[in-house]
């Protein structure tokens, strides 16, 4: 199998900088795998570098909670757990009911007019059946709501927790079987903002979490069976 795994050099970034980026798509994306070990000398022969930004970058990892240190192990991808996926979307949940409720009084006639371009072209990516592709039209719809609160506090709330929502959010993306119900959910979702309707806005923001909640344990639930058959 083709390694997808490659470094893309910045001339603007410092090498350890590159190489943490990399390794944090990788994962974020799931082409590094949950429980899967992080060896140095592997990784820094697949990316062509020494150890050392490999060492700096999983440091980092570590750091965000993408990459767990299991004692005479070494570094490996944190595992994606009901609890840790539970505690970063009920914190998003809130986040998005709150920042839908405000766009429905704040949002300007040009965001709603890239909000519904936004929308077609999250249906035209799920037609890609690239998941990558659709991930990021999701969260280049999902932005626009969020910058239209103009609540510039709010907004960093939501932007740190992006990274890890991408996890979840990636996770949910790779069920084809969802992305009809993603389509409607985000129709419903504008038109509640364009009716400024807050009450449907907001229900509907969180039925979108909640959706990919029981999505998600659904798909942590039959690894963790699958696992166990061959343990």
């Amino acid at each position: 199998m083709k390694d997808t795994l490659q470094i893309k050099m910045d001339e603007f970034l410092p090498l350890r900088d590159v190489v943490f980026n990399t390794l944090r798509q990788a994962i974020l994306t799931g082409e590094l795998k949950p429980g899967e070990r992080l060896m140095e000398i592997h990784l820094a022969e697949r990316l062509g570098v020494s150890r050392t930004p490999i060492r700096e970058a999983i440091r980092k990892l570590e750091l965000e909670g993408l990459v767990t240190m299991i004692p005479r192990r070494g570094a490996e991808v944190a595992q994606i757990t009901e609890k840790s996926m539970s505690d970063v979307l009920e914190v998003r949940r809130a986040l998005d009911a709150l920042c839908v409720e405000l766009a429905c009084d704040r949002i300007t006639e040009e965001e709603l007019a890239r909000l519904e371009q936004a929308c077609s072209d999250f249906e035209a990516a799920v037609k890609t059946r690239d998941n990558k592709v659709i991930a990021q039209a999701d969260v280049k719809l999902h932005d626009i709501i969020v910058q239209a609160t103009g609540n510039s506090r709010l907004i960093q709330l939501v932007n740190n927790l992006s990274e890890q929502m991408y996890r979840y959010r990636f996770e949910y993306i790779k069920d084809s079987s969802r992305h009809e119900n993603l389509v409607e959910e985000h129709r419903i979702i504008y038109e509640s903002i364009l009716k400024k309707d807050k009450e449907t806005a907001s229900r509907a923001a969180e039925t979108h979490i909640d959706n990919q909640k029981k999505a998600i344990i659904q798909q942590i639930r039959l690894e963790k069976e699958k696992h166990n058959r061959f343990v």
